[in-house]
Order: C-alpha cells, then structure tokens, then sequence
C-alpha cells in the first residue's frame, strides 16, 4: 500500500506529463493496445466510481441557493464552448465533416473529475466543484447526443441512443453507485475505500489513453498541414474554456474560491470519455481531435494555475 500511495502520489503530481507519455505509448505500441479498445467502457466505469466517491448528493444544496454560477458553467461548458468549435472547425476545415465533429465532441463531454484535484491544490470551492461535476455526469448520457445532434447532426450519423447507454454505462450508473456509497456512509467511505482504490483509478486512465491513442496512430504517425491545424484549434479553444470561467467568475464578482473552481470547471474535459465514444460510435478521424486535447488539458491546467496563483496569491507550491 505504502507503493501504491507513492505512484498515487507521484501521477498526481506529473499528470501534465504523464498523459502525453500515455498517448505516445498507444501510438508506438498501437497493435498491443489496440486489444484492449473491447475493455475501455468497463475500465472507465471503474474510474467514474472511483472519482465519484468523494461526492454527495447534498453537495448540490450547498450551491442550489446561488445557482448563476453553476448555470453559466454548464452554458459554458455545452452551449458555448461547442458553439465556438463548431464555428471554428466548419471555418476552418469546411470539406473535412469528421474532423468538425470530432472538435465538437471534444467540447461537449462532462468536465473532468481530475478538476477536483486542481481545485483541492489551489484552494477553491469544493461544493461549487463537486456539484458541477454531479450535474454535468448525470446530464452526459443525455446531453452529449443531443448536443452532437444539435451541432453537427446533419453532417454525419449520430446513434443517439446507443451513446446515451454507453455514457449510462461508463458515467452515469457507476457515478450514481459512488455518490450513493458516499451518502449512505455518510462520507466515510471517501476516507477508507477512495485512498485504497485512487492508485488503481489511475492505472486505468493510463490504459484507457493508452488504449484509445492506439487508434489515432496512424494519424499522429503521419501528420499534415491539416493535423497541426486542427491541434492549434484545440488548444486554443481547450485555453479558452479556462479564461472564459475566470472571466465570467471575475465579471459577476464571485468570491477567489469560486473563481478557482470556475476557471478548472470550464476548462478541463472528461476526454477519456470523449475518446470512448468517438471510437465506438465514429470513424478514426473523428478521434484525431478529441485525444489531441489530451496534450493540452493538463499543461494549460498547470499554466493557468500560475496565473491565478500570481493574480490572487494562492497556495500550492507543488501543484505542477
């Protein structure tokens, strides 16, 4: 256990660098890890669990009383955000419909539960963190197909409901069980079985980046013009999730905690769960997109927390 801890510990801390390294093993060792795509919707169900056990429905009355907020992250994070990828891909790449869709999809999934360790880091609001993520998990299997519908449906083919029932089986149900747990136990199941299974919720990001990346090698393996292209729009927008919820928290004057919360929040994307769908549902050139942001995610989390940090002088000195 005590090895366990320390590799926790350790991924925790190197995430900006250890997702990256993930998505250039699945490319290098694509054949390997290409057995293992059957496993991916059960390996990522483990992790919604596992994240989900530090949560509680209650959480959700602790921010329901002052609900602007968490309304403009959520508009944020599936109105608007989407929106702008949409315009930008069919700007940019108007005869490549599944490069468009891929850009969307990147931008529909639910916010990461990986934001709640940034926002433990750098001291923000818990409540506000743990009920947007509650919000948005239980939304996804519904909001992401008709999203995808919404934005990009009369360009390519979306299988709505079987999305909706990959997303119960991989976000919805396991979270629902984890919240439960949590409640039930009334919070002490996040001190004795959340440490214990935190390492193993890590391996299985690492396999299922891993895995997923398997399927975007020969792109990564050849790149184009268009590819760098693409990766240059997904980072900008992947930055502009972040500056759009520190501004809209800074614009309504909220307090440095929900500044912090809202910034992560808005910014940082379940792309695990992205890729999951993208390669169930779409061909290979729709996960081009969606895992490239597995590049940026967790660096622009770190470069973004030096920024709030140097704006409101907050602590976590360790934090990247």
């Amino acid at each position: 256990m005590r090895f366990l801890k320390s590799f926790n510990a350790f991924i925790e801390k190197w995430m900006a660098l250890v997702t990256p390294l993930c998505l250039l093993t699945g490319v290098i060792f694509a054949d390997q890890f290409s057995r293992m795509l059957f496993l991916v919707p059960y390996i990522f169900a483990f992790m919604t669990f596992c994240g989900s056990l530090g949560s509680k429905f209650s959480d959700i009355g602790k921010v329901v009383q002052h609900p602007l907020p968490l309304i403009l992250s959520v508009l944020i994070l599936h109105l608007l955000l989407p929106f702008l990828a949409l315009g930008a891909g069919s700007l940019l790449f108007p005869q490549s419909p599944y490069i468009i869709t891929g850009m969307v999809l990147e931008f529909v999934v639910p916010s990461a539960v990986v934001s709640t360790m940034w926002v433990s880091i750098y001291r923000g609001s818990t409540p506000f963190t743990l009920s947007l993520l509650l919000i948005d998990t239980l939304l996804a299997p519904f909001c992401v197909p008709f999203s995808l519908r919404l934005f990009v449906g009369s360009s390519v083919q979306v299988d709505a409901s079987g999305m909706m029932k990959e997303l119960l089986l991989m976000v919805g149900i396991p979270a629902l069980v984890g919240m439960t747990l949590n409640q039930l136990t009334r919070g002490s199941v996040k001190q004795t079985l959340s440490p214990k299974l935190a390492p193993f919720g890590k391996i299985a990001l690492i396999l299922v980046v891993c895995a997923n990346s398997s399927k975007v090698a020969p792109f990564i393996r050849h790149m184009t013009p268009q590819l760098f292209a693409v990766a240059g729009v997904i980072l900008l927008l992947a930055a502009a999730g972040y500056a759009l919820g520190w501004a809209v928290s800074a614009v309504l004057k909220q307090k440095r905690e929900l500044v912090v919360s809202m910034s992560f929040g808005c910014g940082m994307r379940n792309i695990s769960a992205g890729a999951v769908i993208a390669a169930a549902y779409f061909p290979a050139e729709v996960m081009f997109p969606v895992m490239i942001g597995t590049l940026f995610q967790q660096i622009l989390a770190a470069s973004f927390a030096q920024l709030l940090k140097k704006h409101y002088g907050l602590p976590g000195e360790d934090a990247c």
